[in-house]
């Protein structure tokens, strides 16, 4: 089973926040299917919070199952660290001395839990300070195996809600969609944080991953660009990885005057959505149009090539 909590708060007394619960509905709705309409998580959404205890009440239920492929948690709020470096995603209730609940007990449950993958999502104020050490003795703070953290910005950074979407988590949105998916269509937590990594740039909050993991794990399927099944024409194609693939008129439609030779076309409309994705490359022009034009020829990448061993060893 794959299992998701989706919490966002707004309702904050006296610090009332704008776009955690719609970020919370969008995220529940995308991690509950695949982008072909397949389930994908069994996903709660509570975006009714109103005390600390209610909310560790169904963290704990999520981290509980012994034969749960993944238990994710994912919230929206704010957040808050004390002068030791301990940080806190803020419930409803909260009080000078009890704002909510600890980062630190939130990893540990996670940490116990049987399932193979934990993974925990945090937009809020100082997320990164979860699994970040504050005492040398705090075991809590030190990843357990199959434990997966992103979190929206480092312990001494706030985070930015912007025309009422959480920076990071707009960006998570994307992401998920598709803008971080792999050759396969697989949207991992890797693939996540790389992309809002890189779209925040230096200057802005920056986003914290951590893990503890022997295997990746996707959080989301999308529609490849280019299929399983055409990946593998690879070896058709470029028999030997350093071989050249040559190209003529016939290949690119808008060239011909005579009958339309279908198959060079569409051997080449699937060469160009290899291009697309970096496996594929013109020789001695920069588009593969021209390449086919002027009797020239395409090459694998260092990506392609890669991708045809692993076609080649059966992997794929």
């Amino acid at each position: 089973m794959r299992k998701a909590l989706v919490v966002g708060i707004d309702d904050y007394p006296g610090a009332r926040l704008k776009g955690c619960i719609h970020d919370a509905n969008t995220v529940a709705e995308l991690l509950d299917k695949n982008a072909d309409g397949s389930p994908n998580f069994e996903v709660k959404l509570f975006t009714t919070v109103k005390t600390k205890a209610e909310l560790k009440s169904v963290i704990l239920k999520t981290f509980n199952d012994r034969d749960d492929d993944i238990n994710l948690f994912y919230f929206s709020g704010h957040g808050n660290v004390t002068e030791s470096g301990e940080g806190y995603i803020v419930t409803p209730d909260f009080t000078r001395d009890d704002v909510g609940i600890s980062m630190d007990e939130i990893l540990k449950i996670a940490g116990l839990s049987k399932a193979r993958h934990k993974i925990v999502i945090l937009d809020c104020c100082h997320a990164g300070a979860m699994g970040s050490p504050t005492v040398i003795s705090n075991s809590a703070a030190f990843l357990e195996q199959g434990v997966i953290i992103l979190a929206s910005s480092r312990s001494s950074e706030t985070s930015v809600e912007r025309n009422g979407h959480g920076v990071f988590t707009g960006l998570l949105i994307d992401a998920l969609k598709g803008g971080a998916a792999d050759i396969d269509g697989e949207v991992t937590p890797g693939n996540i944080y790389s992309y809002i990594d890189k779209a925040l740039g230096s200057w802005y909050q920056r986003p914290v991953f951590k893990a503890n993991i022997v295997r990746s794990v996707s959080l989301r399927s999308v529609r490849p660009t280019v299929s399983k099944a055409e990946l593998r024409l690879l070896l058709e194609y470029f028999p030997q990885a350093d071989k050249e693939f040559p190209l003529d008129p016939s290949y690119e439609y808008t060239t011909t005057t005579d009958t339309p030779n279908e198959k060079n076309i569409s051997t080449f409309k699937i060469l160009r959505r290899m291009q697309l994705i970096g496996l594929v490359e013109p020789v001695g022009e920069e588009y593969l149009y021209w390449a086919a034009v002027r009797n020239k020829s395409c090459r694998l990448t260092g990506l392609g090539a890669y991708y045809w061993t692993l076609i080649k060893n059966g992997r794929i």
